[in-house]
């Protein structure tokens, strides 16, 4: 018991501002998207909903007739909720994205991080060190994110250790936060019931996010998992049937007509030229029909992306491939088939952020975020109350 109360204070004591900026950061990005859309609710909202829309070959002509001739249109996103303004990804920056009125035609406004959040994420990933995340090099704040993150696993565990004896004899009252023994007895309850309320959900947030810090140990999660870690493709556009072989092989459409001469994106037929979102709205419309309680349709240049579900896995998505000029879709890669490591992918994110359970699991992780940045502090108060009756009863002389 001595070395795991040893182990527990003093591997806290110099990690533990760490980890409360860690925990409280991630806490504040888990309602991201909904207090955004709420502050910038003229981007992500229609202004009134009509009742038919611009077909979607117009809308993607209308955000390409602003771009630049650098940057392209790689898919565009459509939502449940008719009142959501189309959102239209774009090929760079990275994860650059536009939003458009599908009733007006109206481009609302770009994708932009809100500051407080941009700040929070750089805070909960790399402590705000300023080296580029995506470069080369030693990156500190990222070192400094994963070693604080194992500390804090070896701290909950310990943790555990030293209350357990403590709570056979006297469950209730090791679970209890009080006021009726003043702050010190308050702040003491805070710290060990509300870590062992926090516990699990702090504990999976923990374990998950070393994923994103180490790739030796998000190789051995991988491997306890019973799945091999393959590396995450980054292409652009609307994501395809990842390691499936078909897929690579026949791109329906790629390769045909390859006597027709193209020119920005277009194809000539006879001198005409053919617009290539013409069949994007054929195949959302198609894709609507067989997935009507579809969260949220993708379609991109060849192929489209529709996402099964808000709970579990919210990456969870069923990916289709489709002829451009005819708009047949000419392949489905169902969910169900998808690679290992891409669904174990999804659901390391879904467990890390709380997102597996919709609006409730994200109002206990943040609930437990919470806790997890106090116990740091709290610990801190208790250590130095104990320091200090350690000192006032200290007498040189006299013999405990």
């Amino acid at each position: 018991m001595k070395l795991f109360r040893k182990l527990h204070l003093w591997l806290s004591v110099p990690f533990g501002i760490f980890i409360t900026l860690i925990c409280f950061s991630g806490g504040m990005l888990i309602f991201e998207q909904e207090i955004t859309r709420a502050i910038k609710s003229d981007v992500y909202y229609v202004t009134s909903a009509g009742e038919t829309t611009i077909p979607m070959g117009e809308l993607m002509e209308t955000v390409k007739a602003t771009l630049p001739d650098s940057v392209s249109i790689t898919g565009v996103t459509v939502f449940s909720d008719p009142g959501r303004t189309y959102q239209v990804a774009l090929s760079k920056p990275r994860r650059a994205s536009l939003f458009i009125d599908q009733y007006s035609g109206e481009i609302t406004g770009r994708y932009e991080r809100l500051g407080f959040f941009s700040f929070m994420f750089k805070m909960h990933r790399w402590l705000l060190d300023s080296a580029n995340p995506h470069g080369d090099g030693l990156k500190i704040g990222k070192l400094l994110v994963g070693i604080s993150t194992i500390i804090f696993v070896i701290a909950l565990i310990t943790g555990i250790v030293l209350w357990w004896p403590r709570a056979r004899h006297n469950f209730k009252h090791s679970m209890s936060i009080s006021l009726s023994n003043g702050w010190k007895g308050f702040w003491k309850g805070l710290h060990v019931a509300g870590g062992m309320y926090a516990l699990i959900f702090v504990l999976a947030m923990a374990l998950t996010g070393l994923t994103y810090s180490f790739s030796w140990y998000r190789t051995a999660f991988y491997a306890i998992c019973g799945v091999e870690h393959t590396p995450r493709n980054f292409g652009q556009g609307t994501p395809t049937a990842e390691g499936n072989k078909e897929s690579r092989g026949n791109r329906g459409g790629r390769g045909e007509g390859r006597g027709n001469r193209s020119h920005g994106g277009g194809e000539y037929r006879g001198g005409h030229k053919r617009s290539e979102f013409g069949r994007w709205q054929q195949v959302y419309d198609e894709l609507k029909v067989k997935n009507p309680d579809a969260p949220q349709i993708s379609v991109g240049p060849e192929t489209a992306s529709v996402t099964i579900g808000n709970y579990g896995n919210p990456r969870a998505a069923d990916r289709y491939e489709f002829n451009r000029r005819t708009g047949e879709l000419t392949l489905s890669a169902p969910y169900a088939s998808a690679v290992e490591a891409d669904k174990l992918r999804g659901w390391i994110y879904s467990i890390h952020t709380g997102s597996l359970g919709g609006f409730v699991t994200r109002l206990l992780w943040l609930l437990s975020s919470l806790l997890g940045a106090s116990l740091p502090l709290t610990g801190y108060y208790l250590w130095i109350k104990h320091m200090g009756k350690k000192k006032d009863g200290y007498h040189p002389h006299v013999r405990a």
